[in-house]
């Protein structure tokens, strides 16, 4: 395959339409090599327009929602950014080329440890990646400028929120099947915090993500 056309006709017919026109994140789309994030026997899904599956239960975002959630959390040149759901360390390799340093939480041990490979293997250094549940404790590298979570939440708990600096936003994907929100929370003051919902799309939910407590009567 030839990955360098297929990256510009990825960016020309995929993600500009999807309204990412951000050129310095359409620049990072063109110099990642998604294709070297993905698992090898999925090298040739790399720029189809779906979550892609990987082991355990954990996914890939489409190409267009890992540009589009870049491009509308604004990373800025002196960001510290944490992304919760590493996954195997594709949006971290985007967002690192635009702020200071990307912090990344996987869950799963093995994608972790498969995020670390692929991000050395790209000659990225500005990225950590620590194995753990991002919703269980706050990071020791917090606060954050902007957060992105790759999986649905129910509600953005307060444990994320309260992870941002004054000023950060945090983008999610909010809600219930059949109707999910791309969601961004922005911290105008300390424990106090703006949402906007930004544009419909449906991921499955975050690994240990806590559901809304539902009553009965």
């Amino acid at each position: 395959m030839d990955w360098e056309n297929a990256r510009y006709l990825l960016v020309e017919q995929q993600i500009r339409p999807w309204d990412v026109l951000d050129q310095k994140v359409l620049n990072r789309v063109l110099a990642v090599k998604r294709e070297e994030f993905v698992p090898a026997d999925k090298k040739e899904l790399a720029f189809v327009d779906i979550e892609l599956p990987l082991a355990n239960g954990a996914q890939m975002l489409a190409p267009k929602m890992e540009a589009k959630l870049l491009q509308d959390i604004d990373p800025q040149p002196s960001d510290k950014v944490l992304v919760v759901g590493a996954g195997t360390g594709y949006l971290m390799a985007l967002a690192a080329g635009l702020v200071a340093h990307v912090y990344g939480v996987e869950i799963d041990a093995a994608l972790a440890e498969t995020a670390r490979a692929n991000l050395a293997a790209a000659g990225i250094k500005n990225v950590t990646v620590t194995q753990g549940d991002a919703l269980a404790a706050a990071q020791a590298q917090g606060p954050f400028n902007a957060i992105i979570v790759t999986g649905s939440l129910a509600e953005v708990p307060a444990s994320l929120k309260d992870q941002l600096a004054v000023g950060g936003r945090l983008i999610a994907v909010v809600g219930e099947l059949p109707i999910m929100s791309a969601t961004l929370v922005s911290c105008v003051d300390k424990g106090s915090f703006g949402t906007t919902k930004l544009f419909e799309y449906n991921l499955p939910r975050l690994k240990n993500a806590v559901e809304k407590t539902t009553f009965a009567f």
